[in-house]
């Protein structure tokens, strides 16, 4: 794992089956969702993938610990790419299971956000 600079670490409340922490690493603000993210915990990740005030919105969204996620979770990133691209920035894909890989090249997103299959390959991007 990349070695973290001026790491702040934030755990957002765990709702439903989805719980996510937040931490810069390496100047990027890195995301990073365990278990199922659905139409009742879209809100959750939404606020995680806003940048902390002040930051560049360079965002890394580490998804080794999804073990769902359906079309909901999809938009929401989706969003996310629009809005940090829209200010500058960017929005990366770091480590998705084999299961959301799959789902992403079928619907495409990894054609429009750039996936990674580790989180310091997306890091590096």
């Amino acid at each position: 794992m990349a070695e973290a600079d001026a790491t702040r670490a934030e755990q957002f409340p765990a709702q439903d089956r989805l719980q996510v922490v937040t931490e810069t690493v390496d100047g990027a603000h890195v995301v990073t969702p365990a278990g199922e993210i659905d139409h009742h915990n879209r809100q959750l990740l939404g606020d995680a993938l806003q940048p902390p005030h002040g930051h560049a919105p360079r965002t890394v969204v580490d998804l080794r610990r999804v073990t769902f996620m359906d079309s909901t979770g999809i938009n929401t990133l989706l969003a996310a790419h629009q809005s940090h691209t829209a200010n500058g920035g960017s929005l990366r894909i770091a480590a998705p299971s084999s299961v959301v890989t799959r789902l992403l090249g079928i619907v495409g997103v990894d054609q429009v956000i750039p996936c990674h299959d580790t989180l310091e390959n997306a890091l590096a991007d």
